[in-house]
């Protein structure tokens, strides 16, 4: 079977920005493509969920254009700020944009890989990615998407048959080629670049591309802009703190501005809420430690609101700036009320239940999915002593928003700790057993009906 008639939409808008946004590419001609995961729920939302194997293959390991898309891959150029020092030699360095898509909400949306080949951007890198690194993105992103994080979604891997040579873990590798579906590739890097090398025309160019097409409003008014990108940016600093998750490297060039997270490197979840747990064994300061991730985030939309400086006058931009920490606490309320399955009251009842939660979580020591299990719509369990009597007495004031109805809520929470992620890949490495890996994606999902 082909493309769905009745899903598929394919687009090529992003060549409407022209040849200085980015460089087209030729992906590496792989010795081996073997599937090892499909993404087709995914998939069906874009209508490829009808391709057999070998189309599958043919289109996301060999990189035929998709019909009606893009003719050829295109590398995207961007700068970005690398723990806070800026950095103009970026820009896909080991991946690109392969096709544009409608979704079944029609929102344009873009296939993009990671470990496809070399490009200009690649400087001493060899644009490949470790097989490991993408089990890993699936993951990462299987269990945000569970856990009403907005993010990117892995939608093909496919092990490509070379071994590799990494210093940062056991080597040779095996290695693999990733596709991801993602609400457009911008990033704030991407404004940066425009800034840094004065394109006045570019930024606005590229402004009107966002709000257009990313956000489907008229203009190219870069304070509407911004007031965007803060919103949806604190959505998401609120949503990892709720998942628990450690990103690791929120610098401006991994900061989409849709606000939805993407490219999952050094990222963990942490066992307990511990603000200094850090993801990145390379994050010796703690900068983009659990605890501090807000706070970075916060400061990479002011980078936007620099870039974006060239075109408008600078009280609008930092009036809107200004509305972060606004933005961001009702956003945590709501995130943390999501996860423990309550029902709002008031704004202050609603942030001295969260305020107690933190609390009591950070000196307990109480496991955070083994908490948020446990006091998803029903009463906090007795075993829970009595640090935890505020916070029950306040969730108890609180309805539930569903039932523990589904099949999930009768076994052991779904966690993705480091020790986790490493037994599915011993399992893979060592004898190429897949079971593990499958029926943890199977048991995230069930979890993200769980708790939908």
């Amino acid at each position: 079977m082909a493309f769905d008639p009745q899903a598929y939409r394919p687009e090529r808008t992003i060549l409407t920005l022209g040849d200085a946004f980015y460089d087209p590419v030729a992906a590496a001609d792989f010795p081996d493509a073997r599937l090892c995961w499909r993404n087709d729920r995914a998939a069906a939302e874009v209508g490829a969920g009808t391709l057999d194997d070998a189309e599958w293959v043919r289109h996301f390991g060999r990189f035929a254009p998709l019909p009606g898309s893009l003719d050829r891959p295109l590398a995207l150029r961007y700068h970005g700020h690398q723990f806070r020092t800026y950095n103009p030699e970026l820009g896909d360095g080991r991946g690109f944009t392969f096709a544009q898509l409608r979704d079944r909400n029609g929102r344009l949306m873009d296939l993009g890989t990671k470990g496809s080949g070399q490009t200009p951007w690649s400087r001493f890198g060899d644009g490949r990615l470790t097989l490991k690194g993408g089990v890993r993105e699936v993951l990462a992103s299987e269990m945000l998407e569970a856990l009403n994080v907005p993010t990117s979604r892995t939608f093909s891997l496919i092990e490509t048959g070379e071994a590799l040579e990494r210093n940062d873990e056991p080597s040779p590798t095996r290695s693999a080629v990733l596709v991801r579906l993602s609400h457009g590739h911008i990033r704030i890097g991407t404004f940066q670049r425009l800034a840094y090398l004065r394109d006045e025309d570019g930024l606005r160019r590229l402004t009107a591309y966002a709000l257009q097409e990313l956000y489907g409003e008229d203009g190219d008014d870069p304070v509407r802009l911004l007031a965007l990108v803060v919103e949806r940016t604190a959505r998401l600093a609120a949503r990892y703190m709720a998942a628990g998750f450690v990103h690791g490297v929120l610098n401006t060039d991994n900061i989409n501005v849709t606000g939805e997270s993407f490219d999952y490197g050094p990222w963990r979840f942490a066992p307990t809420w511990d603000p200094g747990f850090v993801a990145a064994y390379f994050d010796q300061t703690g900068l983009y430690a659990f605890g501090r991730q807000p706070e970075a985030i916060h400061w990479n939309a002011m980078q936007l609101a620099v870039a974006l400086r060239p075109l408008v006058e600078a009280e609008p931009l930092i009036a809107e700036l200004d509305r972060f920490p606004a933005l961001y606490q009702p956003a945590v309320t709501a995130a943390i009320l999501w996860r423990l399955g309550r029902t709002p009251r008031s704004a202050d009842e609603d942030r001295a239940l969260v305020q107690e939660v933190e609390r009591a979580l950070r000196t307990t020591g109480v496991g955070i999915d083994r908490f948020f299990f446990d006091a998803f719509a029903q009463a906090l369990p007795d075993s829970y002593g009595s640090e935890w009597d505020a916070a029950r007495a306040l969730l108890d004031r609180r309805a539930p928003r569903k039932a523990r109805d589904h099949e999930y809520w009768r076994g052991s929470p779904r966690s993705m700790l480091i020790e986790e992620v490493e037994a599915i890949w011993h399992a893979i490495a060592q004898a190429d057993d897949w079971t593990p890996f499958h029926d943890t994606v199977a048991q995230i999902r069930a979890m993200g009906v769980a708790l939908a």
